[in-house]
């Protein structure tokens, strides 16, 4: 970006803090664009699904591509043409979501041309939404929509005030119905953000109800990290004084049951029973819902691990684990659960604590629904495993 251009956006940036300035605005714009002289489309999805990602930087000197469907460490090395203007052609890609992020001149950027982007924990990348079959599930559709909320509520057992979202699903407001709830919890780095932006799960309900594969639910998707009070966009970036983030403890475990449930069965209008209450996770989320549901056997029929397993690694965490479903699966049994779904890729490095927590709920005749897939420790993987598991529950 030349000297004046880059002068010329400052201005504009101190412009719009004053009123009465349209009309400058708009001629500043237009004088960068008559500067540029070069209109970039990015990304530009081709018919055969192959895509062409652009960039104008003309004193940049390296450009390279990084996307999650390329293998772990590899990147795409743009051209640049004689108007200093960058490009890259991949694909075709199959039908899903994408993250990428141009790396220019050592620098990870998002794509100026793509207004869509996504945060996951404290990194940012440009979203890619190949349609076509695989990725219908969680596109807007031209379907009834629910509403998702950003909901604070008081959490005594934490000692904060904090945020959850919570999605209710399409008429919730002008009927007297009650609902079943599923409470849906994210991986380590994410935060109550994660499921609704990089996960799609209001998009996916919306559709997979008005296909009539679910039925109406609530789902409240919770901050898993006992030490926030909200995502890191909305609260301050230190942790709060005397809090505790141990994710792989009781600490969240007891705060979702003690403080979330009791606010969300009082202030929705839910079904309060365990054949019309889920819980499920992935990663971290994935071992949290593992530790509430061997803990509280009665809670919930439905039960969903996501790419997470039985990880010796944990130590003391995963001693209690075991040992309380030593102790409690047979009384899970015995309360006649509907549900429990366990999800992983074989790619996954926890894939081999799954086959841990497959053996261990063998030992106990514990029946369970196993569905592996490719890829690994990915977002890809989850969309999906959340696509399958929504459809079997409050059967």
């Amino acid at each position: 970006m030349g000297k004046h251009t880059l002068k010329t956006i400052l201005i504009i940036c101190v412009m719009t803090l004053q009123p009465g300035i349209v009309n400058v605005i708009n001629v500043s714009a237009q004088e960068i664009q008559r500067q540029q002289n070069v209109r970039v489309v990015s990304p530009d999805i081709k018919s055969d699904n192959s895509v062409t990602f652009s960039l104008y930087a003309p004193e940049a000197t390296n450009v390279t591509l990084n996307g999650s469907w390329m293998a772990q460490g590899t990147t795409g090395t743009f051209e640049k043409n004689s108007e200093g203007v960058w490009s890259i052609t991949v694909g075709p890609l199959e039908p899903s979501m994408y993250h990428y992020n141009l790396i220019v001149d050592g620098v990870r950027a998002i794509d100026p041309g793509n207004p869509k982007a996504q945060r996951d924990g404290v990194n940012y990348a440009s979203t890619l939404i190949i349609p076509g079959t695989g990725s219908e599930i969680f596109e807007v559709n031209n379907v009834p929509h629910g509403a998702l909320s950003k909901v604070w509520y008081n959490s005594p057992s934490l000692g904060l005030y904090r945020r959850m979202y919570i999605y209710t699903p399409p008429g919730y407001e002008e009927s007297n119905e009650k609902y079943p709830v599923l409470y849906l919890l994210h991986g380590g780095g994410g935060d109550e953000d994660a499921w609704s932006s990089l996960g799609r799960a209001n998009y996916i309900l919306d559709n997979l109800i008005a296909q009539g594969k679910a039925k109406p639910m609530i789902v409240v998707m919770t901050n898993g990290n006992s030490d926030q009070t909200a995502a890191i966009t909305d609260r301050k970036l230190a942790p709060t004084a005397g809090a505790m983030n141990t994710m792989a403890s009781n600490v969240f475990p007891n705060s979702l049951i003690n403080d979330v449930m009791p606010y969300i069965e009082k202030n929705y209008r839910t079904i309060n029973n365990k054949e019309n209450r889920a819980i499920a996770g992935l990663s971290m989320g994935g071992l949290q819902t593992q530790i509430i549901s061997a803990n509280n056997p009665g809670l919930f029929d439905y039960m969903g691990v996501f790419s997470m397993g039985i990880q010796m690694e944990l130590g003391e965490v995963t001693t209690n684990l075991i040992k309380s479903y030593d102790e409690n699966l047979d009384k899970v049994k015995r309360n006649n659960y509907k549900l429990f779904y366990i999800a992983v890729g074989v790619e996954d490095f926890v894939y081999e604590g799954v086959k841990l927590l497959r053996e261990k709920l063998d030992e106990h005749d514990f029946k369970y629904i196993y569905n592996e897939s490719s890829g690994g420790h990915t977002w890809a993987n989850w969309r999906n495993y959340l696509s399958d598991f929504a459809p079997r529950l409050f059967k």
